[in-house]
């Protein structure tokens, strides 16, 4: 279950740059449950963050659009 939802959050930031109140209105998950999913695919090196106003918005780094493209040209 988790790996499904990691993948679909990279699928969402594949498409733009998000944060986490926009993200959950294409998952069917809570706040903090999207919070720890984005906080483990950080400390892998898939997405970086960037705190602008109030919010915090995430986006794929090199690295998670390399694998983005990789898992979308398997399929």
């Amino acid at each position: 279950m988790g790996e499904e939802s990691r993948l679909k959050i990279l699928c969402i930031l594949r498409q733009n740059i998000y944060c986490v109140c926009e993200i959950e209105k294409h998952v069917n998950l809570s706040q903090s449950l999207i919070s720890h999913h984005l906080k483990d695919l950080k400390e892998a090196g898939l997405i970086q963050d960037e705190k602008k106003q109030q919010r915090v918005y995430y986006f794929l780094t090199e690295k998670g659009k390399n694998i983005t493209e990789l898992l979308f040209s398997i399929n």
